[in-house]
């Protein structure tokens, strides 16, 4: 049965287990001394600029600490919505790891402000407080929303005239490009990101995340520091040829957008027909492949018993607010069934 529960629960493209197939060519140098690697940050150089660097990590989690690593020390804060993985859904990895204070703000749908950010820079330059040193944005959020490229600036200029970097969590960056209908390099290395966390494993990857290092970052030393904190993460891979063949696949082929866009675009059907059945409504912006709706307690468990799928926050107790995602693979008559069988739950209840 098709899950709506995560993008993470999708299988492997299937052109991924062919770039995965084709790197098992007999030995290569181990930890991206290798052909495979050296191409794929080629890749990378080539859609974000040539004067970025591209390091891989298994996990995003991974990828997250270590943009933030290369970026802070233990004194540093860095600035959150209160929503962001880094601050809800890693067990609190960034702050034992970086031994840094998270400002975790209030936010509108998961996004933040530079209007929310300001009154945190009140602390720069007193010892008696962790000094705000990142920002940190999620694109596309963790409620699916959306920063437009403006709002991306705005905070980076933010940042930069106060001697701070701007870092992106772009778990679902594929998906948010592909909804704002921009490059990868004009969502982030134009709008000013320091540090970005580029996710491919919500689509389509088997495994693996990499970390991009833009030029304000490697000039502040981030470059370097990754070198060694990578391996310190326990980040640094192997048999880093597997990783990388499947990020040369995913940017060289346009398998990124074509991926983010049928995710998109079923996470759109889905909201459309699902909002049109008695019961349901729909409680937060659907701008990519992410749709939040309430529905009545007892139809959440009967329809659980069908497709697997969140509870995003259980109260009110009668009508929970849930969440369903769509994925690279996620067909419409995925769909129609999930909300076929939705209408057939909420008549029923």
């Amino acid at each position: 049965m098709h899950s709506f529960a995560s993008d993470n629960n999708s299988g492997v493209h299937p052109d991924i287990l062919e770039a995965l197939a084709a790197a098992n060519t007999g030995h290569a140098l181990a930890y991206g001394d290798d052909p495979w690697t050296k191409a794929a940050e080629a890749s990378f150089r080539r859609v974000f600029g040539e004067d970025c660097r591209a390091f891989f990590t298994f996990l995003g989690t991974g990828a997250n600490v270590l943009s933030l690593a290369s970026l802070t020390r233990p004194y540093h804060g860095v600035v959150c919505a209160e929503t962001a993985h880094i601050n809800v859904d890693e067990c609190g990895a960034p702050e034992r790891n970086l031994g840094c204070k998270l400002f975790a703000l209030p936010h509108d749908h998961g996004r933040i402000s530079p209007e929310s950010v300001r009154p945190v820079l009140h602390h720069l330059g007193n010892q008696h407080h962790n000094q705000p040193r990142v920002i940190s944005i999620t694109q596309c959020t963790e409620l699916g929303t959306l920063y437009t490229l403006e709002e991306i600036r705005a905070l980076a200029d933010l940042a930069h005239a106060s001697g701070m970097f701007l870092h992106m969590d772009g778990a679902r960056i594929c998906n948010a490009a592909a909804a704002l209908g921009v490059g990868l390099k004009e969502m982030t290395a134009d709008c000013g990101v320091d540090a970005l966390s580029f996710g491919g494993t919500k689509n389509g990857l088997m495994y693996g995340e990499a970390v991009v290092l833009f030029p304000r970052a490697l000039e502040a030393g981030a470059g370097e520091a990754m070198r060694f904190l990578r391996k310190q993460s326990m980040q640094l891979a192997s048999k880093m040829r597997y990783v990388a063949a499947q990020f040369t696949t995913l940017l060289e082929s346009g398998m990124w957008l074509t991926s983010a866009r049928n995710a998109n675009a079923m996470g759109a059907l889905l909201a459309r027909e699902a909002a049109a059945l008695p019961g349901v409504e729909i409680t937060r912006p659907v701008q990519a492949n992410a749709v939040f709706a309430s529905i009545p307690a007892e139809a959440v468990k009967a329809m659980q018993k069908r497709y697997f799928f969140y509870v995003w926050n259980p109260e009110p107790a009668d009508r929970p607010e849930v969440r369903w995602m769509c994925s690279f693979d996620t067909t419409e008559a995925d769909v129609l069934g999930f909300v076929e069988a939705l209408r057939e739950t909420l008549a029923a209840s």
